[in-house]
């Protein structure tokens, strides 16, 4: 059977790019989650592996929705190839072992090399992240303009969240509906009216502002 896994860390994620791509490929199965790839302990994940036996196929779409850090992907990936089940990443051909079954000793050559490259490369970009999200809290702190972190979209925002944010206010000033927003980015209603509203008001001071200068 072929058991297709799509992940997604947070509700801004959109799963419908991976979900496609697993119901071309084929999947028999495929099991959804919205959960940190910093272990495997997903309750999705676990309950998956539980129906898994041998011969079976377990088919992800790149290395980052299998999982985030680099010692628990390798003591995945060993523990699912002694179970012989085989193991595909779809945006990266060479990480299919179902290729060297005939090459003794040559397909876990090339796992072990690929896995531990691309695994790392996963943890570093990981932490890259967390690095530059800390320097922008700091940066922000420093200016005044961070206010504790209770929000995730707003103009000082970094990485992926500050990327959604600016799409959220594009859309706006083109005048696409709330609605339409939401099914673009994922982001609950409430949230893009509270970037609209916020929005909105700076408009306002900055117009109340001018016209008192005027004055």
């Amino acid at each position: 059977m072929i058991f297709g896994y799509a992940r997604i860390s947070s509700k801004s994620q959109n799963l419908s790019r991976q979900l496609q791509e697993l119901k071309e490929y084929g999947c028999d199965r495929i099991y959804k989650e919205m959960q940190s790839g910093k272990n495997f302990e997903r309750p999705v994940y676990r309950e998956m592996r539980s129906k898994m036996r041998f011969g079976d196929v377990l088919v992800v779409h790149d290395l980052s929705r299998f999982g985030r850090n680099k010692q628990e992907i390798k003591d995945e990936w060993k523990v699912l190839v002694e179970e012989e089940i085989d193991i595909v990443v779809l945006n990266m051909p060479i990480l299919d072992t179902r290729k060297y079954k005939e090459l003794e000793g040559v397909g876990q050559l090339v796992s072990d090399l690929v896995l531990t490259l691309l695994s790392w490369m996963v943890e570093e970009e990981r932490s890259r992240i967390r690095t530059a999200q800390r320097e922008g809290i700091e940066i922000a702190k420093k200016q005044g303009k961070f206010r504790g972190g209770q929000k995730r979209y707003h103009k000082w925002a970094i990485g992926k969240d500050k990327v959604i944010y600016d799409e959220v206010v594009r859309c706006l000033d083109d005048n696409v509906s709330v609605m339409d927003i939401h099914r673009k980015t994922g982001l609950s209603r409430n949230t893009i009216y509270s970037i609209k509203k916020e929005i909105d008001k700076e408009i306002q001071t900055k117009s109340t502002t001018k016209a008192e200068v005027q004055l």
